[in-house]
């Protein structure tokens, strides 16, 4: 990972979706269910927006979800899923990083 990219959840840089949401998103799960999930972070990554989300559900098992940030047709930000294993484990790994620090050197 190059780490090319940007934490925007502190300060001015605020991420769009907590300003548009508050701190809680809700999603549908694969059943149809509401699921609601923190927004834990947004980051950029590649010159992609993502969401780092966690259901309480996925925080008991230590787990996160991935989802790509756009904009709707009123430029309001939408959620997408990420279908490509890259992808996904890029950004997880740009969140791990701002976690627990990065293991690359300079």
């Amino acid at each position: 990972m190059s780490g090319d990219y940007n934490d925007r959840t502190d300060g001015d840089r605020a991420g769009s979706l907590r300003q548009a949401f508050g701190p809680f998103v809700e999603l549908e799960d694969e059943d149809g269910n509401s699921v609601r999930c923190r927004i834990l972070a947004e980051l950029s990554v590649g010159g992609h927006e993502y969401a780092i989300v966690q259901s309480d559900a996925q925080r008991k098992d230590g787990d996160i979800e991935v989802l790509r940030i756009s904009a709707d047709e009123r430029g309001m930000p939408q959620l997408e899923a990420v279908e490509d294993d890259e992808e996904w484990e890029n950004a997880a790994e740009a969140y791990d990083d701002l976690q627990f620090g990065s293991d690359e050197q300079p």
